[in-house]
């Protein structure tokens, strides 16, 4: 648009020369370069009568109006670019003093502003494209690789009930990845496990009773282990056990010490009371005791219930004891031992949200196969005495954590345990490459000594052989 005003303004310039006198030195076609000037110089010594006629005239209208749409991107031009313009404006020689002067007072040329306001639309473009090819090519920080972002796990699903459709009838589906969870607490669980050797292995309350005693004594001894076992360590348990096996007085003269219904029945509950005092709520217990021994012995003969009616309407006897002294006493599993760490272990692996022990039991028996109801007990009882311990979880060394089974592994404690195991496995693989290369070194060692003594052989023969010939 900038060429074409100036093309516009041009020929204007040079229609109105051609309607003026001619001017001194100037043909038509050689106009000065300032065209302005060229108007000035006329209009102020050639043509006096010349201003009103420039006021009027269509031509200058429309070349005051061509000049100021041209010179309008001029005007936005910064202050410092105008001096700058008008400190480089330069005549022509054959201008005269007088038109320099005349020069000095009005604004810079029409092609010197827009030079200098901005270049024309082909230079500015080409500026464009040299900057940002200049940009492309000159050197730049790599890129970072972007994250690797982790494939999110698929979120574990608790125990839900769900509908046949075809059949109409409701069923429990199991939690998600509960049997992968289950045979990894159980691999844990064996030698050598980071589970192992809990103390439920060796003091457990089906592993108390007397060996030696008779079974109707065995199995009373199984019911007292149980009740005394109710928020009380196994160990503490074991030994307020072995106290009543061996000091608890007999009943009458000449009748055995120890634990069976006899003695529990004769004896003062002060006396019970001092041999049970390490247990948890040992007064409790004691009385527990002394009232489920008359029960026993006024209703079943002497020995413990059978059924889990009957051991729970034993004083101090809830369900937990009563499924576990069915299962060890009487080899039946009607039902799962839910204790304090099987109920909260299955609710941190999120297989159901659950309040107390026996909804528990109750969620686990509507899902859990038949065959792990007796197991499952002592598969998390020795669990959480290990490993899931009630405070100060290792998660560091429970596989549950380390390969993303358990939603509740503390991640802290998870990724020490991973690098403790990477140099683990680096050292035992060290050692494996130092036994093999030493295994070797005697092999070569051995098969040196015998070539060794094959030759000694032969020069030996050899030497024998030359003594005979002489």
């Amino acid at each position: 648009m900038l060429e074409h005003a100036i093309k516009t303004l041009k020929d204007q310039f040079a229609k109105l020369a051609r309607t003026l006198p001619p001017v001194a030195g100037w043909s038509e076609m050689e106009l000065p370069t300032n065209g302005w000037l060229f108007l000035q110089h006329q209009h102020q010594h050639h043509w006096p009568g010349a201003q009103q006629t420039m006021r009027s005239s269509r031509i200058s209208q429309d070349t005051a109006k061509l000049f100021e749409q041209a010179i309008a991107p001029a005007a936005a031009a910064p202050r410092r670019s105008s001096r700058r313009s008008l400190s480089r404006f330069s005549y022509s020689q054959h201008e005269s003093p007088r038109t320099t002067n005349i020069a000095a007072t009005i604004t810079t040329d029409i092609e010197d502003a827009i030079a200098f306001a901005s270049p024309p639309p082909k230079k500015r473009r080409l500026a464009a494209s040299t900057t940002s090819t200049s940009a492309a090519s000159s050197p730049s920080p790599p890129t970072p690789p972007p994250q690797q972002r982790r494939q999110p796990r698929t979120p574990r699903k608790p125990a839900t009930k769900r509908t046949d459709t075809l059949t109409g009838e409701t069923f429990i589906s199991p939690p998600s990845e509960w049997e992968v969870t289950y045979n990894t607490v159980k691999q844990m669980r064996s030698p050598p496990g980071a589970a192992s050797n809990a103390a439920v292995d060796s003091m457990g309350c089906e592993r108390l009773a007397d060996t030696k005693a008779s079974p109707r004594t065995q199995r009373f001894h199984t019911l007292i282990s149980l009740m005394l076992s109710s928020q009380t360590k196994d160990t503490v348990n074991a030994v307020a056990m072995h106290r009543l096996k061996t000091e608890l007085p007999a009943h009458k003269p000449g009748a055995p010490m120890g634990l069976n219904l006899d003695n529990v029945l004769a004896v003062e509950p002060g006396v019970l009371n001092e041999l049970i005092w390490a247990v948890g709520f040992h007064n409790n217990k004691t009385k527990y005791i002394k009232q489920a021994a008359e029960v026993l012995r006024d209703k079943w003969r002497g020995d413990i219930p059978d059924t889990i009616e009957g051991l729970t309407s034993l004083p101090g006897v809830g369900p937990k004891m009563a499924y576990l002294c069915l299962s060890a006493a009487w080899g039946r599993t009607e039902g799962i031992g839910v204790d304090v760490h099987v109920h909260r272990i299955t609710n941190l692996w999120g297989w159901h949200k659950t309040k107390n022990p026996e909804e528990t039991r109750l969620a686990l028996q509507s899902w859990l196969p038949r065959d792990k109801w007796r197991e499952i007990n002592w598969l998390l009882v020795g669990f959480g005495q290990t490993v899931c311990l009630p405070i100060g979880r290792r998660c560091g060394d429970c596989d549950l954590g380390l390969g993303g089974l358990c939603k509740a592994a503390d991640r802290k404690k998870v990724i020490a345990g991973r690098k403790t195991r990477e140099q683990t496995a680096a050292f035992v693989e060290e050692d494996v490459k130092g036994a093999v290369l030493l295994v070797k070194e005697e092999k070569k060692k051995k098969e040196d000594e015998a070539l060794l003594e094959l030759v000694a052989l032969k020069q030996e023969i050899v030497n024998d052989t030359k003594v005979g010939l002489l």
